[in-house]
C-alpha cells in the first residue's frame, strides 16, 4: 500500500502529521521532498518565467468562436 503524507523533522527523527496505519517495527522506504524550502528569491524567478512566457504567448483565431453546445457536442 502506497501513501503520501507529510511529517515535520525534529532532532534526527520524522514525525508523521496523520495515521500511517502500519505495524510496530515495519521496514518502509522514504522519499524525502522538502515542501517549504523554497525561497522567496526562487518563487520569485520562477514567477518571473511564467510572466514572460505568458507575455510571448500569441493566440489566434479564425471565424467566430464556437457556442458552448457545440464545444461539448450536445444534440
Amino acid at each position: 500500500m502506497t501513501q503520501v503524507t507529510e511529517a515535520v523533522y525534529t532532532r534526527g527523527v520524522l514525525k508523521p502529521l496523520g495515521e500511517l496505519g502500519l505495524r510496530e517495527a515495519q521496514r518502509v522506504r522514504l522519499i524525502v521532498q522538502p515542501i517549504d524550502d523554497i525561497g522567496g528569491d526562487e518563487r520569485s524567478s520562477a514567477l518571473r518565467r511564467l510572466l514572460a512566457g505568458i507575455e510571448g504567448m500569441e493566440f489566434h483565431s479564425c471565424g467566430r468562436l464556437p457556442t458552448r453546445d457545440e464545444i461539448h457536442d450536445r444534440p
